[in-house]
């Protein structure tokens, strides 16, 4: 990189650091083959406030600080901090990993199911090593991208990973760099790709050296979680090749094929070329031969974040789309409070989000007061990602309760068959395929003055829901800074056994997905819908080749569909829809399925999901 500790091949280590309001920089260096051995040696100052040298006694493996005339602080790129945000910066050699993934050819936007990951909380031991013994499971389920959460160093012993402070570190507590690079390697192996969830928008409070070295990595504008980085400023070159050379290391060090940029509306740039373009670009041509991907979350619902450069975009592939979320879990749970309330979970909601992705693209917003969203009826259905859970969702319910304890299980099946059949890319939230029993809450470890600032924003944020402020003024919420609250998020591996049906309703989705001609196609305009009643709907997927799909969703009671003057319904043969899939098959736990489409018109099953197919004759087929 053009800044960090370098070793070099015929011996020593090079360090390089921006250090433009400081008079001299020097590298304090300790053996770590040499127990108590330290060396001093003052780096030489460059023009653009760089300073940089050679330490030929440096090895890797030893640690290091750059001490400046107010004190020792760890360097801003370290490759890894053994001690944690406030000690000695590691010397790592990024070349030293035997990798196996030579004929790896990444990850493009389309075909992919995403899996959203936190290392910590996967397995009780919250370690990479832990995590690989888990990856067999997720290919056979039918996973194709992994998606961690933050992995850079952050302050503490447990905590999300937003609160990073050290962007080129992957954090002690899941293990060295070594072990994160053998879990992709794992995974590359088994078919999965690997994104990354990198946090530009702000860095952590506690931890935070990058002042230390120049107030100018910071601007005036402040984030809703702190300080912004300067990314259009006065002497902002070094901080965009100190983002920019972030996004390029993960795919280039740790072959990640992709990132997951947090909250981009956080991220304020007015340079000719946007940061999270540049992202795009310098991301891509890190990964070489190699496809990145590289998904969005914007809260705004911009559109143009997905467009292409050519047509005036950022350039990524994908957004969360939390407007179906919304919805869905409006008609799961049926509260419509907080951010909820401008959602009903209706039918035509669903085929909205179906056809369309996000389902606001510019009206207005009532929760907050303004027009919602922007124009992207062109978009491909793959550049939205549809989610039942996430983290932050799971968190935000009174006690970190998962979907399945919110609802009932009918329902809950023929929602995430919606979600998983759909044209959109489809994620699921670890342990969401087979109902973990263990919630999700928000813990972040921070020493106690910071903890109760953070525990007493978590209260304030939750307050917009009234039912847990109503809970909390009778108890009090999981302190975010206790040990058990971070404990109890992790994830029990006796639930894939205890809960098989559901997993086998997630397994046998994902290979309906992945093998049916037409679900594992999705394409613009390849699906349109109809109401059937106020809680039934019907979806149309079509095939290039004489052959549709239906799926009826039904979250309401049984009804019997008696005229039945909607054509979507109409088979492409003389003979009627076969019936594929049902969310009620007795493996799943359902009551079972009696036909739909019979000479007693249509009869829909309450609280299912059902997958129809009709197959046209040769001249039907020549004629579409």
């Amino acid at each position: 990189m053009a800044v960090g500790a370098e070793p070099q091949r015929d011996g020593g280590v090079h360090f390089r650091v921006w250090a433009p309001t400081v008079e001299d920089v020097t590298v304090e260096l300790q053996s770590a083959s040499q127990q108590g051995s330290q060396t001093t040696t003052p780096l030489a100052a460059e023009a653009g406030g760089y300073f940089s040298g050679t330490v030929a006694e440096a090895r890797v493996g030893d640690i290091y600080k750059y001490r400046v005339s107010h004190g020792s602080f760890p360097d801003p790129v370290s490759r890894f901090q053994p001690e944690g945000v406030h000690g000695f910066s590691q010397i790592v050699d990024p070349t030293a990993f035997c990798w196996t993934d030579s004929e790896w050819r990444g990850v493009s936007r389309d075909g992919q199911v995403l899996y959203e990951m936190h290392v910590g909380t996967l397995t009780p031991q919250g370690t990479w090593s832990a995590a690989i013994r888990e990856l067999d499971a997720l290919a056979e389920l039918g996973i194709t991208v992994i998606e961690l959460m933050p992995v850079a160093e952050f302050p503490g012993r447990f905590g999300w990973g937003y609160d990073g402070v050290d962007f080129f570190a992957p954090t002690r507590l899941y293990g060295v760099p070594d072990e994160m690079r053998a879990f992709v390697d794992r995974a590359h192996a088994l078919g999965i790709g690997v994104i990354l969830d990198v946090v530009y928008n702000h860095l952590g409070p506690d931890g935070n050296y990058l002042r230390e070295f120049s107030a100018a990595y910071f601007c005036k504008r402040a984030s809703d979680w702190g300080d912004s980085l300067n990314l259009d400023g006065a002497n902002c070159a070094p901080v965009r090749e100190f983002v920019l050379a972030n996004a390029a290391y993960w795919i280039r060090e740790y072959h990640l094929d992709g990132l997951r940029l947090d909250a981009t509306q956080q991220i304020f740039d007015d340079s000719p070329e946007h940061i999270i373009a540049a992202i795009a670009r310098v991301a891509r041509a890190a990964g070489g031969l190699r496809s990145v991907y590289v998904i969005g979350e914007n809260e705004l619902q911009h559109a143009d974040l997905v467009r292409p450069l050519e047509a005036g975009g950022f350039g990524l592939d994908a957004l969360w789309n939390d407007d179906l979320h919304h919805s869905a879990m409006v008609a799961l749970d049926g509260r419509r409070e907080a951010y909820y309330c401008d959602y009903r979970g209706q039918p035509q909601e669903f085929i909205s989000a179906m056809k369309w992705g996000f389902l606001y693209q510019g009206q207005r917003y009532e929760w907050q007061s303004r027009r919602r969203g922007t124009p992207s009826l062109d978009l491909n259905p793959t550049a939205f990602v549809s989610f039942l859970q996430n983290h932050d969702q799971v968190a935000n319910s009174l006690r970190g309760a998962r979907i399945h304890q919110l609802t009932d299980p009918a329902r809950l099946r023929a929602m995430t068959a919606l979600i998983l059949l759909g044209p959109a890319t489809p994620m699921l939230f670890q342990g969401q395929e087979f109902a973990a029993s263990t919630p999700f809450l928000y813990f972040a470890d921070h020493h106690s003055e910071l903890a109760a600032l953070v525990a007493d924003g978590r209260r304030k944020f939750l307050a917009q829901f009234p039912r847990i402020a109503a809970a909390e003024r009778q108890t009090a919420l999981d302190a975010p800074h206790a040990e058990e609250t971070f404990l109890r998020s992790k994830i029990d591996p006796a639930d894939r056994e205890r809960h098989a049906e559901i997993l086998r309703l997630h397994c046998d989705l994902l290979r309906l997905r992945r093998e049916d001609p037409i679900f594992k196609k999705p394409r613009r305009r390849g699906v349109d819908g109809a109401v059937l009643s106020n809680e039934a709907f019907v979806l149309r997927f079509f095939g290039e080749e004489g052959s549709d799909r239906l799926l009826i969703v039904n979250l309401g009671t049984d009804f019997h569909l008696d005229a039945a003057p909607e054509p979507l319904l109409a088979p492409l043969a003389k003979e009627p829809w076969r019936m594929i899939w049902s969310s009620e098959g007795l493996e799943y736990g359902g009551q079972g399925t009696p036909p739909l489409d019979t000479d007693d018109n249509w009869r829909i099953p309450a609280r299912s999901a059902v997958v129809l197919s009709s197959h046209a004759s040769r001249s039907q087929a020549s004629n579409r």
